[in-house]
């Protein structure tokens, strides 16, 4: 298996441009919001070692469903920050609530799969095409437009995620964690955008795998910004902050949130707040010359 996709490129040797106004850093937030299947011991836990049905984690999870996301909505109303909502679709079943307040603030719908519980590597062809399109379909009626990004449940798609994703009509994936900047990939049915999303700022590996403390993860964004919007002098770059409600919606941790996003709201006049959509949007305006891996069949007559 060789990765088909996207070539090698350097970012110290690709064209230079801007984003809107001519800012130099972007900056955009993921909000992550999941839904598992009760009992079958999916999703992460304390102790990893737990065996199925690990309610213990389900309802750990569900905490952010109730609870945790409400009080990042308010934080980020409060602030007017513009979110990227990574939603399993089987969410507006389960708390429809927590769905229309984000149609209500005009935030962005990404696509993450039905459940958290199924992982695109354990389906068929057949079986991956079907639930990619029921997301679509499912966020389309609910929002009126179908989403245009796509995040794979655990950050694991399939060798067949990126073609079936642009068979059924998305344009953008964020699974590519391997950039700060969009590019394109190929497939068999035309390119695909990728849109930088973090790995690394991301409160689910740093505070649940590597234990990292909620004023340690503040301290992540905050540093990470300072150099990125200093590095965004040479390159136009992303910086992109992923967040789960269970996690950074608990109290003791929402208050280092807080101090981190003050820290970044300091400097509003220098970056530009987006969504991803926003993102993909700007950089597909760009000439042809200026986007990385551009495919002759996404070039504009």
């Amino acid at each position: 298996m060789r990765n088909e996709w996207f070539e090698f490129s350097p970012l110290r040797n690709r064209p230079d441009f801007s984003w809107p106004d001519g800012k130099r850093l972007c900056v955009y937030f993921a909000l992550n919001i999941e839904v598992f299947t009760f009992g079958d011991g999916s999703g992460v836990d304390l102790d990893r070692s737990t065996p199925p049905p690990n309610l213990r984690s389900f309802f750990w999870r569900e905490y952010g469903n109730r609870v945790g996301v409400w009080r990042i909505l308010d934080l980020f109303h409060e602030l007017d920050i513009p979110l990227g909502v990574v939603a399993n679709s089987a969410a507006y079943d389960h708390c429809p609530d927590v769905m229309d307040a984000f149609r209500v603030r005009g935030d962005e719908i990404i696509g993450h799969g039905t459940t958290n519980s199924i992982l695109l590597q354990n389906l068929n062809a057949e079986e991956e095409l079907a639930e990619i399109e029921t997301v679509r379909q499912t966020i389309n009626r609910a929002e009126g437009r179908p989403p245009e990004g796509w995040l794979s449940p655990y950050l694991a798609p399939s060798e067949r995620t990126p073609h079936l994703l642009k068979k059924s009509g998305f344009s953008y994936i964020l699974d590519w964690v391997c950039d700060d900047q969009p590019f394109w990939g190929a497939t068999p049915d035309g390119g695909i955008l990728s849109i930088p999303y973090p790995i690394e700022l991301n409160d689910q590996p740093s505070v649940i795998y590597r234990r990292n403390t909620a004023k340690e993860f503040a301290d992540m964004i905050t540093d990470g910004f300072d150099e990125q919007l200093a590095y965004s002098a040479k390159h136009p770059l992303v910086f992109a902050i992923s967040l789960h409600s269970f996690i950074m919606g608990q109290p003791f941790r929402l208050l280092h949130l807080r101090r981190a996003l003050e820290h970044i709201l300091r400097r509003r006049d220098e970056i530009w707040l987006a969504r991803p959509r926003d993102i993909a949007a700007h950089y597909r305006n760009l000439p042809a010359n200026i986007q990385t891996g551009l495919p002759a069949k996404e070039r504009k007559s």
